[in-house]
């Protein structure tokens, strides 16, 4: 149970990080709870097609710019896409997103979500090491991954001209740059050369970094420019 609890917390912590974030027009407990669930549930649809890709061997990792397109098509898009759909469909049309900040919010919870079960797994796996390293790395990418998302959100629901745009950049920014995060991971299984595998933790920190240094920009962007401030 205690290690079921080491890897739910990170999940449920920056839930509330985010929520407190959100200074001036707190989103209904409800639409929270309900935004978290719905990021549990995209876990189904991106197994089943991280599954196809897997099955039909499209992108064998047999050289560094297969290994490249595998870490963006194979699984960046996948997993952004899917939580993107559930944000869209779900959350986005509601009447209490109601701010550009909102679409960080929803964002997170869902991201979260889907972290907090994909973080499960891996535990129970790998035990109590893995639980640690991911409670600073996957998982908080997971949420930088969702501020840049919701960023591109709020903007795109609230101005009309350039909706499309935005929505646009709310799947494939962070599929980019979740891609950037697993490509030097997935290095040490594909024949790249040996130099690159001994830095591919460096280069996955690095991607961290940034999203984080980007996704505390796009917050206090949206929380500088609320209606309700």
């Amino acid at each position: 149970m205690w290690l079921l609890a080491l890897a739910i917390a990170p999940g449920i912590a920056i839930s509330i990080y985010i929520y407190w974030k959100d200074k001036y027009d707190k989103e209904p407990a409800r639409l929270l709870i309900a935004a978290f669930l719905w990021g549990i549930a995209s876990t189904i649809p991106t197994l089943m097609l991280e599954g196809i890709v897997e099955g039909a061997g499209i992108f064998h990792q047999t050289s560094l710019v297969k290994t490249a397109i595998y870490s963006f098509a194979g699984i960046g898009l996948i997993e952004e896409l899917c939580k993107f759909l559930f944000v869209y469909i779900f959350l986005f049309p509601k009447a209490a997103f109601d701010e550009p900040f909102d679409g960080i919010t929803y964002s997170v919870l869902v991201a979260m979500g889907f972290a907090t079960l994909e973080n499960i797994a891996y535990v129970v796996d790998n035990g109590l090491s893995t639980a640690i390293v991911r409670m600073f790395t996957a998982v908080p990418a997971h949420a930088a991954f969702g501020v840049i998302m919701g960023f591109f959100m709020g903007l795109a629901k609230f101005d009309k001209s350039q909706s499309n745009t935005y929505l646009a950049y709310a799947v494939f920014v962070p599929a980019i740059l979740h891609a950037a995060y697993d490509f030097p991971l997935i290095l040490s299984i594909s024949q790249t050369p040996e130099w690159i595998g001994e830095y591919k933790i460096l280069g996955a920190f690095i991607t961290l970094i940034i999203a984080i240094w980007l996704s505390r920009r796009a917050i206090k962007i949206h929380q500088y420019n609320s209606p309700f401030k």
